[in-house]
């Protein structure tokens, strides 16, 4: 055996454990962590307490959209990443203007509720049309992009069964949210959507990590882009040095071969006494 077939399956094991770490990594940043899941969940929070406490629709829901500026100042000031805040921020100034003008506190949850079943749609129909909506945000995030659904089956059908458990998990929440906007009550309501908050996201989450670590690594489509610029550009610097040295076209061919020539007849001369 030689040195390199006994490093090998190391190697490869180093490859697959930096490919595991930043599938998790990209996991988590593509859905927020727990930074995220704080963002979303804690405006809704403060929102039914003070409702709950004061019955108030303007105080609660103006607490719950300064707390949400709040927190996306303060992932400003971190320099942090702001989509999730910035989609915080957007979801609870939705629903505060809509409570206030409407005068239902429940309608405080509804652009979220409605966020929520429409994604779990997307999910479900990326599944179906066989272009898993989980594959599409994290490919790109490895550097695989597209790459699983031609040249890497095993990670096809785990981006497919990560999509289709967030479709289904979203529609079961969704199923229990709508009800409760038509014949609860804005307490009932926000309750069980905060509880519903966090719990939901981690079964996610969790299963999508599961999918993806029994699935093979994903194919680095950019490292295979470069290596391909890289041998063109020595092809293209080599491909002139070899054609001056062999092609009998290029100036100064000629002239050399005659000066070499003379040279070979002048040394068989022979000496002059």
């Amino acid at each position: 055996m030689t040195p390199d077939d006994k490093t090998t399956p190391t190697g490869h094991r180093a490859a697959a454990a930096d490919s595991r770490a930043a599938a998790d990594t990209a996991l988590l940043e593509a859905f927020g962590g727990v930074r995220g899941m704080v963002d979303t969940t804690v405006p809704g929070l403060v929102f039914v307490l003070l409702y709950t406490i004061k019955r108030d629709i303007h105080l609660a829901a103006i607490a719950a959209l300064g707390l949400t500026v709040l927190l996306a100042l303060a992932r400003l000031v971190r320099k942090e990443t702001l989509k999730h805040a910035f989609s915080g921020v957007f979801g609870v100034a939705f629903g505060a203007v809509f409570a206030m003008m409407s005068g239902d506190a429940k309608n405080f949850y509804l652009p979220g509720m409605l966020y929520t079943l429409g994604l779990a749609v997307a999910y479900v129909l990326s599944a179906l049309f066989r272009y898993p909506l989980i594959g599409v945000l994290l490919g790109p995030m490895l550097k695989e992009n597209l790459s699983w659904r031609t040249r890497n089956p095993g990670r096809f059908r785990a981006y497919t069964r990560a999509t289709w458990a967030w479709g289904l998990i979203l529609l079961a929440k969704s199923a229990v949210l709508f009800p409760l906007y038509w014949w609860g009550d804005a307490t009932q309501l926000g309750w069980v959507k905060v509880a519903l908050g966090i719990p939901p996201f981690l079964l996610c989450v969790y299963l999508t990590w599961i999918f993806l670590a029994k699935a093979p690594p994903p194919i680095d489509v950019i490292a295979e882009m470069e290596a391909e610029e890289k041998a063109e550009r020595e092809r293209e610097r080599g491909t002139p040095d070899a054609g001056q040295a062999t092609d009998p076209l290029l100036p100064g061919w000629t002239d050399r071969v005659v000066s070499e020539a003379g040279t070979e007849s002048a040394d068989r001369q022979p000496p002059r006494h």
